[in-house]
C-alpha cells in the first residue's frame, strides 16, 4: 500500500471514491451519516489544492482517503483536549474513508498510522478529529491506534441530525 498527497490530476477520481461510498452507506448501516452533499466535489477540490488530501492506493487501486488539515471545521474549543494548543499546532483528521471492497483488512489502521507519521514529519504537537458519538467501527480504529477519548461536545456545525460529536486525541 501506498500513502501520498493527491495530485490535481486525481481528483475526479477521489470525488468518485467518495460518491461511491456514500452510495453504498446507504445501503448499508451509514455510521459516519454521510450523505450526497458530505464529503463533496468542493471539499475534494480545495483539499487537492491545497494539500491536504491524501490517498492510499494498492497496485495503482484507490483504496482509501483522508484529509489532513489544520482546520477543525467547528468549534474545537469546546473540546476537553489534555494539551492547550493554538490551531496550527495539532493536525485534524476528516473524512477518511476505506473503499468498501477492501473493509476489515487493515487499511483503516494503516491510514490512521500514515495520518500520524505525517503529523510527526509536519512537526505538530498533537492530531485531534472528531466523530459521530455512533460511529462505533472509526471508534475503535482511533482507540485501537493510541488516540484517547476527550468527550462529546456541540462543535456549533449546525447538523440537525448530528447535534454533537466524540472527540479524540493523539498527543505526539
Amino acid at each position: 500500500m501506498i500513502f501520498t498527497k493527491a495530485t490535481e490530476e486525481q481528483t475526479e477520481q477521489i470525488i468518485r471514491f467518495y460518491l461511491d461510498i456514500v452510495s453504498h452507506l446507504k445501503t448499508t448501516v451509514n455510521y459516519p451519516k454521510w450523505h450526497d452533499g458530505h464529503p463533496c466535489a468542493a471539499d475534494v477540490e480545495n483539499a487537492v489544492k491545497s494539500g491536504t488530501q491524501y490517498i492510499c492506493t494498492d497496485d495503482g487501486a484507490l483504496i482509501g482517503a483522508v484529509i489532513l488539515s489544520e482546520d477543525p471545521e467547528g468549534y474545537y474549543e469546546a473540546g476537553n483536549w489534555t494539551l492547550e494548543l493554538s490551531r496550527g499546532e495539532y493536525l485534524i483528521i476528516h473524512a477518511l474513508a476505506v473503499h468498501s471492497e477492501k473493509a476489515r483488512k487493515g487499511i483503516g489502521s494503516f491510514l490512521v498510522k500514515e495520518c500520524i507519521r505525517t503529523a510527526r514529519n509536519g512537526g505538530y504537537r498533537s492530531i485531534r478529529l472528531d466523530t459521530v458519538p455512533d460511529n462505533h467501527p472509526a471508534n475503535r480504529l482511533y482507540l485501537k491506534n493510541g488516540f484517547r477519548y476527550v468527550g462529546t461536545e456541540d462543535l456549533r456545525r449546525d447538523i440537525p441530525d448530528i447535534p454533537e460529536f466524540s472527540l479524540f486525541e493523539l498527543n505526539l
